[in-house]
């Protein structure tokens, strides 16, 4: 039972240039206190240069190494069988005038968005008649209903993507953190079938 270990690599970790990485840092281990400690040091990979952004590290390449250390562990793996290492850089320095260029880039195009999705569904010409509905007056300019509408709007684009600036309304994901999780996740399974050379090989005729 001694020589008996649980292993279960870890999805995505993150490291930086010239960093050892370790079976440690790549997974989680259950074995006995002296087991683990010798066994979580072991290195599996030094990032350097040439591999650009991104890593996979295999459970076949954890199980190799620990081979090497010790042949009679008897080794049980569990969950992913690769752990994806992204390489993490120094990050550029905040430019003031880049960031505010962005946001009015998307302030306007957003706001064209919806203007032009009112002009076509004629959002004006049903105010005009809702108002004249509810109170038997026409108006071409109906605000009593216009600017409840556009505060409305606002506040439920609010919550819809359940944020006020950094500060989340509740625990519940937005939408876009659905669709932006759902992104990583292909990404991820994108990554680990190109960038692994042992997710693919080519046959020679003999």
């Amino acid at each position: 039972m001694e020589k008996m270990l649980y292993i279960r690599l870890r999805h995505r970790i993150q490291a930086k240039p010239n960093q050892r990485i370790t079976i440690g840092d790549v997974a989680q281990l259950v074995a006995s206190d002296a087991v683990v400690q010798r066994i979580s040091k072991i290195a599996v990979h030094q990032v350097n240069m040439s591999d650009k952004s991104i890593v996979i590290v295999d459970v076949m390449q954890v199980i190799k190494e620990l081979q090497k250390v010790d042949p009679t562990l008897e080794v049980q793996t569990f969950g992913p069988v690769q752990t994806i290492i992204e390489v993490v850089y120094k990050q550029k320095r905040f430019r003031p005038m880049f960031f505010a260029g962005v946001w009015l880039l998307l302030f306007f195009g957003a706001a064209l968005a919806i203007m032009n999705f009112h002009e076509d569904v004629s959002m004006r010409i049903v105010h005009q008649k809702i108002f004249k509905t509810i109170t038997g007056l026409e108006d071409e300019k109906p605000l009593l209903l216009q600017i409840p509408y556009s505060i409305g709007l606002g506040l439920g684009m609010i919550l819809f993507f359940n944020h006020v600036f950094r500060k989340r309304i509740n625990e519940e994901p937005s939408p876009l953190e659905v669709e932006m999780f759902n992104y990583q996740q292909d990404l991820d399974r994108y990554v680990v079938m190109n960038e692994n050379k042992e997710s693919t090989k080519k046959i020679d005729d003999h």
